[in-house]
């Protein structure tokens, strides 16, 4: 037999995924389990028990090796081969194959679902998870808040309301002209919350439907270790429930590909299993949706959607059979637009965000400072002339607005200038001339 880990992983947020210790412990059908072996075999071809065990994220002793064993009686799948030293009766390391009728039994499952993975986690399980873990969240300080955002320029009035905006844990809209920071500001957000850690089933279980929350482009892992124990450590015949997975709470980034069914769940007709919308895969972090206004629905259509989620802190979701269920909805949502708010949104939405701040553009003194850290990063000699040339010529007397994002690119416009010269990055007139023509355009 395989040793058990000592080792015990410590709870995230007052949230520990519980013990398997037999079958009844997953919540869910042994005969769906059995299914779920079989389409595993069909899809892998030869495994052994602890790889099967492996592959379902279920113990092997107590749990795999009596699904394997009932598949085995019933001459679903046959033992191919046995290492040294193996049990008797569906041991771990025995090789495992699927036979005819199994083949046939594992087809009739996939027509019912192709789903072939970790097995899933009951949606009532996962609801009182989220729940559990929403207290986990960090409260920011303003010495907090000044290591977030330490690398941005920001006014002092704005930074005073960025942090009880984050503290609320529940919606900000973020508005202002283009290329003042408003992303960069969400992404510093993100990156608190990603210093922080939770669990989440690999996939939900309801009505015999399973519903994949996942997923490795929207989810970072966390090491195990963080909390007290080591998930790479971890044999096949551990207790701790591995069909919950430990990641960084999440950040998730929509844009103008956001749709009205982009939130609720989406079907696979092929298949035939679910995927998680963005706000179930943000819960526990921040959702994002930058550049509001641009998605291709209406933006009154796209707010009307959440008033319940952000009053009432739960979503409701829609199987393709008709019924509703509700989730949890422990997501701060922050809306990122360039647009007026008069053209996107009416005061009585406006009422139901938290926190509304504008994201000006900077003042000439804010400018100076981004575009000397900017210089100085990029190696470009700085000099007050330089930039009161910059000021007057490309500005003042065009009458141009002064954005935070311009110091980063007129910068990198020097830089390849200076390159195609083979001269000195400076801010010389004649260098800042030429970044300007390059680079601004009069609309």
């Amino acid at each position: 037999m395989t040793r058990q880990s000592t080792q015990s992983p410590a709870p995230v947020g007052g949230f520990l995924p519980p013990q398997i210790n037999s079958l009844e412990d997953t919540g869910l059908s042994p005969l769906w389990l059995q299914d779920l072996i079989l389409k595993v075999l069909y899809f892998r071809g030869y495994l052994t028990g602890f790889k099967i065990a492996e592959e379902i994220a279920l113990p092997f002793s107590g749990v795999a090796d009596q699904l394997l064993i009932s598949l085995k009686q019933e001459k679903f799948i046959e033992v191919k081969s046995s290492s040294q030293g193996g049990g008797l009766g569906g041991d771990g390391a025995y090789t495992y194959g699927i036979t005819g009728a199994g083949i046939l039994r594992a087809r009739e499952a996939m027509d019912r679902s192709q789903y072939a993975g970790p097995a899933p986690v009951p949606f009532d399980a996962y609801n009182e998870a989220i729940r559990r873990q929403k207290s986990g969240r960090m409260t920011v300080t303003s010495r907090t808040m000044r290591q977030l955002l330490a690398q941005m320029v920001i006014s002092e009035a704005i930074f005073q309301r960025l942090g009880p905006a984050l503290n609320s844990g529940s919606s900000i809209f973020m508005y202002g002209p283009p290329g003042n920071g408003k992303t960069s500001i969400a992404r510093a957000f993100g990156n608190l919350v990603l210093s922080q850690s939770m669990y989440i089933p690999y996939a939900l279980y309801l009505d015999g439907q399973v519903i994949k929350v996942y997923d490795a482009v929207s989810h970072s892992l966390a090491p195990e270790n963080e909390a007290g124990g080591s998930t790479s450590n971890l044999r096949p015949n551990t207790r701790r429930d591995l069909r919950w997975v430990k990641i960084r709470r999440p950040f998730i980034v929509v844009g103008g590909e956001l749709t009205l069914e982009g939130l609720d769940l989406v079907f696979d007709d092929t298949t035939k299993f679910y995927e998680a919308p963005f706000q179930v895969k943000a819960n526990g972090g921040i959702l994002l949706i930058d550049d509001f206004g641009r998605q291709q629905v209406r933006p009154r259509d796209l707010l009307n959607r959440w008033i319940v989620p952000l009053e009432n802190r739960v979503d409701y979701l829609r199987l393709h059979t008709g019924r509703k269920v509700e989730v949890p909805f422990d997501v701060m949502i922050v809306f990122s637009t360039n647009l007026p708010p008069k053209d996107l949104v009416d005061e009585a939405f406006l009422r139901r965000l938290r926190h509304k701040i504008e994201i000006g553009d900077p003042t000439f003194e804010e400018y100076r400072e981004i575009f000397k850290r900017v210089a100085q990063d990029k190696k470009i000699e700085y000099n007050d002339q330089g930039l009161a040339y910059l000021l007057q010529e490309w500005y003042i007397k065009r009458n141009r607005k002064l954005r935070a994002s311009h110091p980063r690119d007129l910068c990198d416009q020097i830089l390849d200038i200076s390159a195609y010269l083979g001269a000195l990055p400076t801010m010389s007139r004649e260098m800042i001339d030429n970044a300007g023509k390059a680079y601004f355009v009069d609309i």
